[in-house]
C-alpha cells in the first residue's frame, strides 16, 4: 500500500523546486527520449508525466525521440539484419523505408498519444515537416553508411510556432536532403542541433547509464560536470564508450551553439527529468561552456 507523504515534506519539495520554476518559466528545454525509457511501460508513463508537468508549469518542452528497438524488431520480422558502424545504423534503401515507417509513424504517434493522455497537447512531426531538418549524406571513414544523414540545417519556425501556442512538439529524426531523398539522422544529433536552433536553456538526453564515465568500464568513474573542451578530448581520444559518442557530440553541439547546459542522465531512474531540473543535487553528467 502506498504510504501518504507528510505535508511538510511535500511543501519542502515544492520550496526546493521554486528557484528552478522561476529560472525556467517561459524557457525552452529539449529532451531526447530513448533507451529503456521507451521500452518499459512504467518508465514511459513517468517520462510522459514529467513532460506534462513541465508543460503545465510554463516550461516549453520539445521532445526528440529515437526508436532503435522498434526498428530492429520490424527489420528482423521482414528478414533484415540490423548493422551498425560507430554507433550509427547502416541504412540501405529497404532499411530507410522501415526506419521512416517506424519513427514517423508508429513510434511518433504512440508518444503523441501517451502525452495527450497526460493532458499535454502534443503534435507529432518528422524532420520533413516544414523542412524542419535538412540533411546531407554522412561520410564515414568506415565505409558507406547508405541513407544515413547529418544535420545540414534546422529551420525551427514550426517548433517556435507550436510551443508559443501551447503545444509540445514530438520530433522524429527522419530528414530530407536537398536532393529530395530521405535520410536517417541520429536522434541525439538532431536533439543537439534543435536545442541550439531554438536557443534552449537546456538539452537533456535520457540514457541507459548514470551518465558519462571517465573509464566506460568502471561506473565508479562517473563525471558529474565537465566543459566542452574535455568532452571533445574524450571524443578525440576514444575515451567515450561507443554508444555514448553521438550523445556526447550532441551535447557539445548544443552548448557550443549557445545552450546554457546539456545533461546526460539515467532514463531508467523514475522521474529522472524532474530530479535533474527541479532539485539542487541533480543527476548524471552536466556539460557546460
Amino acid at each position: 500500500m502506498k504510504l501518504p507523504i507528510d505535508p511538510a515534506t511535500s511543501a519542502s519539495v515544492l520550496i526546493e523546486a521554486l528557484p528552478y520554476l522561476r529560472q525556467f518559466y517561459g524557457k525552452t528545454i529539449v529532451v531526447k527520449y530513448g533507451g529503456n525509457a521507451m521500452i518499459d511501460d512504467t518508465l514511459k508513463t513517468q517520462v510522459m508525466q514529467d513532460i506534462a508537468l513541465l508543460h503545465y508549469v510554463g516550461i516549453r518542452t520539445i521532445l526528440v525521440h529515437g526508436g532503435g528497438p522498434d526498428i530492429n524488431a520490424l527489420m528482423k520480422q521482414m528478414g533484415h539484419e540490423p548493422a551498425f558502424v560507430g554507433g550509427l545504423r547502416v541504412t540501405d534503401a529497404a532499411t530507410m523505408e522501415i526506419v521512416e515507417m517506424v519513427l514517423a509513424g508508429k513510434t511518433n504517434k504512440s508518444i503523441v498519444s501517451l502525452l495527450n493522455r497526460q493532458g499535454a497537447s502534443a503534435v507529432g512531426l518528422s524532420g520533413k515537416d516544414a523542412n524542419l531538418i535538412v540533411a546531407c549524406k554522412m561520410a564515414s571513414e568506415q565505409g558507406d553508411l547508405g541513407y544515413v544523414g547529418e544535420v545540414a540545417r534546422v529551420n525551427p519556425q514550426i517548433l517556435t510556432l507550436l510551443v508559443e501556442q501551447g503545444y509540445v512538439p514530438v520530433v522524429s529524426s527522419v530528414a530530407t536532403g536537398p536532393d529530395g531523398m530521405s535520410y536517417n539522422v541520429n536522434a541525439d544529433h538532431v536533439a543537439g542541433h534543435i536545442a541550439a536552433a531554438v536557443h534552449a536553456a537546456k538539452l537533456v538526453i535520457l540514457s541507459d547509464v548514470e551518465g558519462l564515465y571517465a573509464d566506460y568500464s568502471n561506473p565508479s568513474t562517473l563525471i558529474h560536470t565537465m566543459n566542452c573542451r574535455r568532452a571533445e578530448e574524450m571524443l578525440a581520444s576514444g575515451a567515450a564508450e561507443r554508444g555514448m559518442i553521438p550523445k556526447l557530440q550532441a551535447c557539445v553541439t548544443a552548448v557550443e551553439g549557445g545552450v546554457e547546459r546539456a545533461h546526460l542522465i539515467d532514463g531508467r531512474k523514475p522521474h529522472a527529468l524532474l530530479i535533474e531540473i527541479f532539485t539542487d543535487a541533480g543527476i548524471g553528467t552536466m556539460i557546460a561552456s
